[in-house]
């Protein structure tokens, strides 16, 4: 008769405890500090208009992506995960837009034929 050994307990490093680089999160803050000087600098230039909006939304942008994914460990979740996050809100802002669209148009509409 031949005995089975029990395998042992799996080592520290595989119970599922993820640790990350020092190097990323600091390259991260780097990028984060790099993004927050830039949409300073649209306003030290003194940028008007669309490009203003559209350079301070990209940047509040690129910094919320960029602290949802590593310093929320949304980078290294499930799909799914990610998707239940996410998607909501994306949806919301496309609900948003659509009703700014509709709201535009019936402000157009009032103004032609009531004025």
């Amino acid at each position: 008769m031949q005995t089975t050994e029990q395998p042992s307990p799996p080592a520290a490093k595989d119970s599922g405890h993820q640790e990350h680089p020092i190097k990323l999160y600091l390259l991260v803050w780097g990028l984060l500090f790099v993004l927050s000087t830039c949409s300073y600098l649209v306003d030290y230039f003194q940028f008007h208009g669309l490009l203003r909006w559209f350079l301070i939304v990209a940047f509040m942008l690129l910094k919320a992506g960029l602290i949802v994914a590593v310093f929320m460990h949304m980078a290294w979740e499930r799909l799914a995960l990610v998707y239940a996050i996410l998607l909501p809100p994306l949806a919301l802002l496309v609900l948003v837009g659509l009703m700014a669209l509709e709201g535009g148009h019936t402000f157009l509409t009032r103004t032609l034929f009531f004025h």
